[in-house]
């Protein structure tokens, strides 16, 4: 459903300016089987040794009580080796993992991810040391070392090298209330590594002559609203449609995700919009709306099932006796892995209920997706003129590229050409990645949503292709109590102000102590690494934040770099929000689109949102008449008000949705 690497929105808020750094405190030797608790602030950084002799393996875990902490690991030369932060909140578990490359003392360094965050407990163990694996797949198994054992959640790798799976194993638990581990041939759901066998389908039916990538959607679904302009099918298996994505519209709507959601409810909402995001092909916006739209279309022209398309043409004849579309959330599946999350009680399931193809539910193993990556290279259905459509960069109306193909990826990986999708649904954790010029496929899969599974790929990718890979040279060395970089603080003052990215994606800047932190839409406070004056690192993502002087006056913009764009980001103009009469904005509002209503009370002295579905969420005015929600959906909702200033209505938007119109009703 939600694509890993996809929202860039969600990786431009991390953006913070750091000029000060944390107090370093040197915790002490940390020792094999024994238990260390303590607490952290989020002004320190808690230091820890250890001693290890050559060419060793190190594994550890550190149980999070009430604080996100963030763990990086040096060598005996001081270098860094690797950062680790798993996407779990305050709460559970942090696992990683050193080699050490010459005998000496190595740290670990300790943080907490928000500095805006009170102070919090955890526990921190070394779990093994023992000599390094020397074989490729004895390294495969030290990377899934700490989800190997009984009491979590797992995963299960295939590797596909020069034409047979040369590896493929499973670890952890498929059912953890029925003790049953993962193996290969366990049952994943695979998310939106699903969107290329929907491709796949169209790009058959266009080689029998049946459809065009050209043809107009609506020549298939004519549900679908004229927009006054032709959404093309290979807009929509390029993401270039300019369409809502449907998981935003239901979420807006007051769905969850863990409701019964059919291929009906999908196709009544998309019926029901009256605006595109965007006119078709101008700008790329990950949409799974697009895919759902393909998944039908195969149904409508084949006279099949989607699911039944699929079995025929794709899985039968490659052999995939374990794979299929699950349209049906009733379903039994033997051999299904179920999916799980962590909270403050350990782990739970996550539940999911979809009864919708095309853009998601591929239920498959990590054999079976094998034979998948084989076709790819060997191909026993298709052709070459499919395989290489699927393989071509698409392009914008302005002749531009984006890095997206027709349901899948394109990049470079240290040098090296890859193609690659990732997903995520509920607890499940997918990826898919091919190197097509070495022969080389990675297949990972998960059922812990705490799992990142193309960090993980990666590190496979790294043992088979180490020869092949491009290193850089490691730099960063232990801090020390010294700036490396110090800025004035008149310079760090400019920078203070609020921003906006995008409609709906406000960046806050603020200081305090010299330091320069940063809130973002809908998120937690983060930090920046100076570069320059003016240029700032994004700590753990390939990006930089440079900010644009003016003659020493507040700046009016600054820029991110990233993925090979630059956007911009205006300082909005100076706002009062004392002066917001929030009376002005309460009332009932309802969506013809959406086929629901919001309610806005004034609760202790804010804006409040109310659902008959959904938990209560807060609206903070930005500037005149516009304000960010703290619901992820309601990113920027701008109210209109009528010749007589009276406020009629609001239009929302987030990263998927845009200008979404509700009319006060009451």
């Amino acid at each position: 459903m939600k694509q890993l690497i996809i929202r860039l929105a969600l990786l431009l808020l991390l953006v913070s300016p750091m000029s000060i750094l944390k107090a370093q405190i040197d915790k002490g030797e940390l020792v094999t089987g024994k238990l260390i608790s303590s607490e952290i602030a989020p002004t320190e950084k808690h230091h820890y040794k250890i001693n290890l002799e050559k060419d060793q393996f190190a594994f550890f875990k550190l149980m999070q009580n009430g604080v996100d902490i963030k763990i990086t690991t040096y060598d005996s030369k001081g270098e860094k080796i690797e950062d680790f932060d798993s996407p779990n909140g305050k709460i559970g578990p942090e696992l990683f993992a050193l080699i050490s490359n010459e005998k000496g003392t190595y740290v670990i360094e300790v943080t907490a991810f928000d500095e805006k965050e009170p102070s919090g407990k955890y526990d921190l163990t070394v779990e093994i040391i023992k000599p390094k694996a020397t074989l490729p797949n004895e390294q495969v198994d030290e990377i899934f070392a700490p989800w190997d054992n009984k009491e979590t959640p797992g995963a299960a790798v295939a590797i596909v090298k020069d034409g047979a799976i040369i590896y493929k194993k499973g670890y952890g638990m498929a059912n953890l209330e029925y003790d049953i581990p993962i193996t290969p041939s366990s049952i994943f759901h695979i998310a939106s590594v699903s969107k290329q066998f929907t491709v796949f389908s169209i790009l058959l039916l266009e080689k029998q002559g049946k459809l065009s990538l050209e043809d107009d959607i609506r020549k298939y679904i004519p549900e679908v609203p004229d927009f006054g302009t032709t959404i093309t099918l290979r807009h929509l298996a390029s993401h270039t449609s300019g369409l809502r994505d449907q998981w935003e519209l239901l979420s807006m709507a007051g769905w969850r995700m863990d409701d019964v959601i059919t291929k009906e409810h999908i196709l009544k909402i998309v019926s029901n919009q009256k605006e595109l995001n965007f006119n078709p092909g101008d700008e790329y916006a990950y949409c799974n709306t697009g895919f759902t739209l393909l998944a039908e279309v195969v149904a409508r022209v084949s006279h099949m099932s989607f699911a039944e398309f699929t079995k025929e043409n794709i899985f039968e004849p490659l052999k995939m006796s374990n794979t299929l579309f699950y349209d049906d959330h009733e379903k039994i599946v033997k051999n299904r892995a179920y999916s799980y999350h962590t909270d403050s009680t350990g782990f739970k399931k996550s539940v999911l209920n979809f009864a919708n193809v095309g853009a998601t539910s591929l239920f498959t193993t990590v054999e079976d997706l094998s034979l998948w990556a084989l076709n790819f290279s060997n191909t026993r259905i298709g052709d070459s003129t499919i395989i290489n459509k699927m393989n071509t960069l698409a392009v914008l109306n302005n002749g531009k590229t984006f890095g997206g193909a027709l349901g899948q990826f394109i990049g470079t990986y240290k040098g090296l050409n890859e193609i690659q999708h990732g997903g995520a649904d509920a607890g499940y954790r997918s990826y898919l990645t091919r190197f097509p010029d070495e022969n080389l496929s990675v297949i990972v899969f998960s059922n812990s949503a705490e799992f990142n599974s193309g960090t993980i790929a990666h590190k496979v990718v790294d043992i088979y292709l180490k020869d092949k890979i491009k290193t850089e040279e490691k730099d960063v060395k232990v801090e020390t109590t010294t700036d490396t970089i110090s800025i004035d603080l008149n310079i760090l003052n400019t920078y203070v102000g609020d921003f906006e990215l995008q409609p709906g994606f406000i960046i806050s800047i603020t200081e305090s102590d010299g330091k320069l932190s940063a809130k973002a839409t809908g998120q937690s406070v983060v930090s920046l690494i100076p570069l320059s004056a003016t240029e700032f690192e994004v700590e753990g993502v390939d990006a930089k934040v440079e900010f644009i002087h003016n003659g020493g006056e507040n700046i009016k913009l600054f820029k991110l770099h990233q993925g090979g764009q630059i956007m911009e980001a205006p300082r909005l103009k100076p706002f009062d929000k004392a002066t917001v009469k929030l009376t002005d904005f309460t009332g009932d509002f309802y969506s013809v689109e959406l086929s629901t209503t919001y309610s806005f009370i004034v609760a202790e002295g804010k804006l409040t949102a109310k659902h008959s579905r959904l938990s209560d969420f807060h609206l903070n005015p930005i500037k005149e008449d516009v304000f960010s929600g703290d619901a992820g959906t309601f990113g920027q909702v701008d109210f209109i008000r009528d010749s007589n200033a009276i406020v009629t209505g609001f239009k929302v938007s987030n990263g998927r949705v845009r200008n979404l119109y509700f009319e006060k009703i009451n």
